[in-house]
């Protein structure tokens, strides 16, 4: 640590502070995109029928106990190629952590509208309501207050995880540190560094969550 440079910090920091500009636009797509996902495979996953519910369980078995890096390979070196022809580590980051994201928010839906008195839907079905104005005037909006907490903790977690896009060349914050280190063969530098930064990502992100849950 006597001979820690401040100096390449400086010379890198731009160019890791851009990152961390991907790093929250990866974030906040993956976690906006999966949240609609779950939302879908979440409701596959407690119908009644059974084509849709072992799609959408074994989607979660899949994506929840598989690593996430693996994931990545496979959408960004397979399924982005199969699809366009050629890949770009942006949007196969995007779509890896999307479809990682939504195995773990259905599961989050699911929880909160199960928590739910079953009251509730049986009110909502004498008013003459049906199943999906139901999940959409009555359960859901008393199940997404129970759900912030959980939603808060995936969102942390996905921002820590987006550095594994690195490994497909994402130019996020990983990247640009990973890049610091071997062109100087340092260590301390480039990822104390990187990690002060996830620090205050994550850090500010839990102060604002805990404001939105108080408030509602």
């Amino acid at each position: 640590m006597s001979d820690f440079r401040f100096d390449i910090i400086g010379e890198y920091l731009p160019l890791i502070l851009e990152g961390a500009l991907y790093t929250i636009g990866i974030s906040l797509l993956s976690i906006l995109f999966g949240s609609i996902l779950g939302l879908g495979v979440s409701a596959c996953k407690m119908s009644r029928w059974w084509f849709l519910r072992w799609p959408a369980d074994g989607y979660i078995h899949f994506f929840r106990g598989t690593p996430l890096i693996v994931q990545i390979f496979i959408v960004h070196f397979g399924l982005v190629v199969a699809i366009y022809g050629k890949t770009n580590a942006v949007a196969a980051a995007v779509v890896a952590l999307s479809l990682n994201a939504a195995a773990y928010t259905a599961e989050i839906y699911r929880a909160g509208i199960q928590s739910l008195d079953k009251g509730q839907a049986e009110a909502a079905h004498s008013l003459g309501l049906t199943k999906l104005q139901a999940m959409r005037y009555v359960l859901l909006p008393q199940a997404v207050k129970r759900m912030i907490p959980a939603f808060g903790n995936e969102f942390i977690v996905l921002i820590k995880d987006s550095s594994l896009v690195a490994f497909i060349t994402a130019p996020e914050m990983m990247y640009w540190a990973r890049a610091m280190g071997a062109q100087y063969m340092k260590v301390w530098e480039p990822y104390l560094t990187a990690a002060l930064i996830y620090l205050i990502l994550t850090y500010s992100l839990s102060k604002l969550l805990s404001y939105i849950e108080r408030r509602m």
